[in-house]
């Protein structure tokens, strides 16, 4: 994998030419300080507001504000006030886009959505309506790790851990998508190869009967938006299918590295053809509750568990794939 393949994979780059089948996105770049912002570990403080009239309050325990909290001055007990950040400028352009979007967003980093910290907003999802709501989901993320520190850790020709400009993408908030219906394709030597449901620890009966429909839907939009349009030979790249049919393209990913196959493995994707002709390119669903992935309803989205050769994950999954061919041989075994 090469820097330039990765770089085709930021939202800066590849949104403008796929906007028209894609959700609405208004891009801001980053300005650095608020970069090391998010990079800062030290105490968790969110910034400070002048425009939202109901920001989150500050994160950080203030013992000025109790009333019966004494230290003697100079003390080793004494406690030191930290002043938040302010970022006026980017918070007034975040609450326009905001605005422009129809009052509430999705954030994204250059690559990375912060889905692991859905479960720290009021709503439980990623949605967005203030600079206070972005900056509390988009700090408490570890998977944004990957942006600002890891995004080229596969690539052979490296010279930077991170992109020379951050951009903070806000997609338009739409009601819940239905993740069964969310799925990640792979493309080798331009052409279509793989189709796998995204959310793999869930069993969606419904799925089954339309899987071929929905494989016909996603190989027209590929044939007819992306093939000729995106530069990379070997990538994935993610869709959500409505239910009337139309396709609407989520994201492109990396063709290995740190974007997960799914129910695929990438030895396999290499030696994949597609029959263009017929449209019959392989796609994968969980077909019976016995082949649903065990032990993946954590906190953490499957996209971000470290996966890696010999960690722990990709021992767990190896001995997981091996019960799965097991229960599928032998159904009774699994009762």
């Amino acid at each position: 994998m090469r820097v330039e393949e990765v770089n085709r994979c930021q939202i800066k780059n590849w949104y403008p030419k796929f906007k028209a089948v894609s959700f609405e996105t208004i891009i801001h770049e980053l300005p650095e300080p608020f970069v090391d912002y998010l990079n800062d570990s030290g105490p968790f403080i969110l910034p400070a507001s002048s425009v939202d009239q109901d920001a989150l309050p500050n994160r950080v325990h203030n013992p000025y504000d109790e009333d019966d909290f004494q230290v003697a001055e100079g003390s080793e007990d004494e406690a030191e006030y930290v002043a938040p950040p302010s970022f006026p400028e980017l918070e007034q352009a975040i609450k326009k886009s905001i605005d422009a979007l129809g009052g509430a967003v999705i954030p994204k980093l250059n690559w990375s959505v912060p889905k692991d910290t859905a479960w720290i907003s009021s709503t439980g999802t990623l949605k967005c309506t203030s600079f206070s709501e972005i900056a509390l989901l988009l700090k408490s993320s570890d998977s944004l790790g990957h942006d600002l520190s890891h995004a080229y850790d596969s690539c052979t020709d490296k010279t930077s851990t991170r992109p020379s400009t951050f951009f903070l993408a806000l997609r338009k908030w739409y009601r819940p998508l239905r993740p069964e219906m969310e799925f990640r394709c792979f493309v080798r030597c331009h052409n279509l190869v793989g189709i796998s449901q995204r959310e793999v620890t869930g069993f969606y009966p419904a799925l089954i009967e339309k899987k071929d429909d929905i494989r016909a839907s996603i190989h027209r939009f590929f044939l007819e938006n992306i093939k000729s349009k995106f530069e990379s030979e070997a990538y994935a790249f993610d869709v959500y299918v409505k239910s009337n049919g139309h396709v609407k393209l989520l994201d492109f990913n990396p063709w290995g590295g740190s974007t997960i196959p799914l129910l695929f493995d990438w030895e396999e994707l290499e030696n994949t053809t597609s029959d263009e002709e017929n449209m019959m390119v392989d796609f994968r669903i969980i077909e019976s509750q016995c082949t649903v992935r065990p032990g993946l309803k954590t906190a953490v989205p499957f996209d971000y568990l470290d996966t890696s050769e010999g960690s722990g994950w990709d021992d767990f999954l190896r001995k997981a794939d091996v019960q799965l061919q097991q229960q599928t041989k032998f159904p009774e075994a699994g009762a």
